[in-house]
């Protein structure tokens, strides 16, 4: 049994009045050991409109410290920037990226690149080519065996008219310099296909779970790392209207999922966002094992979670907020990989 002495959990971000919201973080191991957490710091509000920049922290023990908070970077949008994801690409850089939110028709991902452990950084580079509202989660960015870079996102042409969102990728073959945008658009019905996520396979496929508003996490299958996607559709995994997050555990076959399991067919958004749950797969997503549970409050919501392995433990990150996302917290979990494993 993997021991609860080597679990542990904190606030590093506490909603207060000046940042009522805090949320969709990513974790990068430096060089030397040392975490660095990123997360969308609001102020102003805790909409998704409203004035963000990205913050970040950094731990020289694991997590179970934290340095003081920092701007890594400034709003440059009308309204925001959020979203980030960090990622260690194999050429030794650390890639951030970003979204800038300008209105309901402009909102765009960026990406700047550090070649000395996240001391400087350099010009945003901007990700997607055309007009419109793009959204790419929190800790979505993934490099395949092959070195392609995916960025996974949902489009609309604006979305304040809640028109159904789109689906595709975002691919770049030369450390992400150039891009280029994957074919065909994925739907899903209702509220169309929004938020997804990717992971490679152990066979060399690429898996995205969407999130949906029809009570299930939908996905869809590419053969050629992102060119191309099949048809999504249906998975037996019951959700709300809420993301999920779902990576390869290094070394192994194995899928490692968390996201929020309780369905509500009566409730708007199809339940709220808890419990916080973890599962295995072994056989790419068909199926789950190891069903268990992260969070249980049932007054409180957990969603847009991040995740890193780091050594034998699995570092998670996500909000942690009461009545709505106006005043949320960004909660830091280490636990154990061998737990997530066990019966």
């Amino acid at each position: 049994m993997a021991t609860a002495a080597n679990a542990f959990t904190s606030i590093v971000a506490q909603s207060t009045a000046e940042f009522p919201r805090h949320s969709e973080g990513s974790i990068v191991e430096l060089k030397d050991g040392t975490l660095l957490l990123a997360w969308s710091r609001f102020s102003g509000g805790g909409a998704d409109h409203s004035t963000a920049h990205i913050a970040a922290i950094t731990s020289k023990d694991g997590g179970k410290t934290w340095s003081k908070p920092y701007v890594i970077q400034e709003n440059t949008g009308k309204q925001n920037v959020m979203s980030v994801s960090l990622l260690r690409l194999r050429d030794g850089r650390i890639g951030m990226w970003y979204l800038e939110k300008n209105s309901d028709t402009d909102l765009q991902v960026y990406v700047r690149y550090s070649g000395d452990e996240a001391k400087t950084w350099t010009k945003p580079l901007r990700v997607t080519p055309g007009e419109g509202y793009h959204i790419m989660n929190n800790d979505r960015v993934i490099q395949t065996s092959t070195g392609r870079i995916l960025c996974p996102i949902s489009w609309a042409a604006d979305i304040g008219k809640r028109d159904p969102l789109l689906v595709f990728c975002m691919y770049s073959d030369d450390d992400g310099q150039t891009w280029h945008r994957s074919l065909p658009n994925l739907e899903a019905p209702m509220m169309g296909a929004l938020e997804p996520g990717v992971v490679e396979l152990a066979n060399g496929d690429i898996l995205m779970f969407i999130r949906t508003q029809t009570g299930c996490q939908y996905k869809s299958i590419s053969k050629n790392k992102g060119m191309t996607w099949s048809k999504a559709v249906p998975t037996s995994i019951k959700s709300p209207n809420a993301p999920m997050t779902v990576k390869r555990i290094p070394k192994s076959k194995d899928l490692l999922m968390v996201w929020d399991n309780n369905y509500e067919h009566e409730h708007p958004s199809q339940g709220k966002r808890t419990p916080l749950t973890a599962a295995i797969s072994s056989d790419n997503g068909v199926t789950w094992k190891h069903v268990k549970n992260i969070e249980t409050a049932p007054d409180h919501g957990y969603a847009y979670t991040s995740m890193l392995f780091y050594r034998d433990q699995v570092l998670l990150t996500y909000y942690d907020a009461g009545k709505g996302l106006s005043t949320a917290s960004l909660r830091f979990r280490s636990t154990p990989l061998a737990w997530f494993c066990e019966d």
